[in-house]
């Protein structure tokens, strides 16, 4: 039988691994709307500086698209993250939400190998056709900025993220001999 104290320790130590893995998704977050915030200056800037005839227009046509959406995901992820609302939190909740976020992130890293060869495929694409072949090979080249970028930040988030796992794990009892 645990005693109080043990049992006020071991919630103390499950609030703040709730709380550390909420707090970086809250940053890594930060550092999404950073991305896009600076895709979104940068190539709106560019795109009415470019031909519209050339890739470069085009790549930073689909940057501005691209960014917008990653924004909408960075803020819904800021205000979707509770660093300092996880006390509550019971180990059972917090191991499925530690798995659920585990499983977005792998699926993510996915995505982004899709996109990549998405862009990879377009930028082929564009040798072979005749009619705009500058805005395949414009997106192809934005669709490999972004889903490089995505892929090291959902892969060095995975990474950063799943020792969690092992810190929650280690509050269930050992299995029995």
């Amino acid at each position: 039988m645990l005693s109080y104290q043990a049992l006020s320790a071991s919630t103390q130590t499950l609030t703040a691994i709730n709380h550390s893995r909420e707090l970086l998704l809250e940053h890594s977050m930060g550092l999404l709307g950073a991305w896009a915030l600076l895709n979104l200056l940068v190539s709106g800037f560019l795109v009415t500086r470019t031909d519209a005839r050339t890739p470069k227009h085009y790549f930073h046509q689909m940057n501005i698209g691209w960014n917008f959406v990653n924004a909408v995901l960075a803020v819904a992820g800021i205000l979707r993250a509770h660093p300092n609302q996880v006390a509550g939190l019971d180990l059972a909740t917090s191991l499925t939400e530690q798995f659920t976020t585990e499983k977005i992130l792998l699926l993510n890293v996915g995505l982004d190998v899709a996109y990549l060869a998405c862009g990879s495929w377009l930028r082929a694409r564009a040798v072979s056709v005749y009619q705009r072949p500058e805005r395949l090979l414009g997106f192809g080249q934005s669709l490999w900025l972004q889903g490089g970028f995505l892929f090291l930040f959902d892969l060095g988030l995975y990474v950063r993220y799943h020792p969690f796992a092992n810190d929650l794990l280690g509050f269930l009892p050992p299995l029995p001999s």
